[in-house]
């Protein structure tokens, strides 16, 4: 979805909250959707803070949690201790692998990962409405930098 359409619907969305559509929130939800990486809140008030500079970081964080709560932006725990953000308003659903080496983050699609999903949900008579699934480990370059970090937990010795 572009940026144009997208700043409809959050513009409808605040009106239907009876909430102001300001500058400032307009502003965020342009520099949200003008990069295709994910960006923590801090990164997105230092974007918001060029363009300008009477943002407050309260306004930031205000309109993240708006903009996840109106299905705008999805969070995902960079597993780092930081939430991190991407826009998924007309994005195709997918996945997470994160490196706890490096924080790389891998996006993936795997149909029968999503169709395994389902069929756990209709058994066990769960009506699923969404999901996340993060993948943690480590990127082949990481690996490949140190070996050492692909040893099985289970496997090593533990020393008391």
């Amino acid at each position: 979805m572009n940026e144009a359409t997208a700043l409809k619907r959050f513009e409808r969305y605040l009106k239907q909250r009876d909430l102001r559509v300001t500058s400032q929130r307009r502003d965020i939800l342009s520099l949200a959707w003008s990069t295709h990486e994910h960006f923590s809140a801090e990164e997105l008030y230092a974007w918001a803070k060029e363009r300008d500079a009477s943002t407050s970081r309260a306004t930031v964080y205000r309109t993240l949690a708006l903009l996840v709560e109106g299905g705008f932006l999805s969070p995902l725990d960079s597993g780092r201790g930081q939430l991190l953000y991407e826009h998924i308003l007309g994005h195709h659903h997918h996945d997470h692998m994160i490196c706890l080496q490096c924080g790389k983050i891998l996006e993936f699609r795997c149909e029968a990962i999503e169709q395994l999903q389902l069929e756990e949900a209709k058994r066990r008579r769960f009506h699923l409405v969404n999901h996340s699934l993060t993948l943690e480990g480590y990127c082949g370059s990481c690996l490949k930098e140190n070996p050492n970090l692909a040893v099985d937990p289970a496997e090593a010795e533990v020393e008391f």
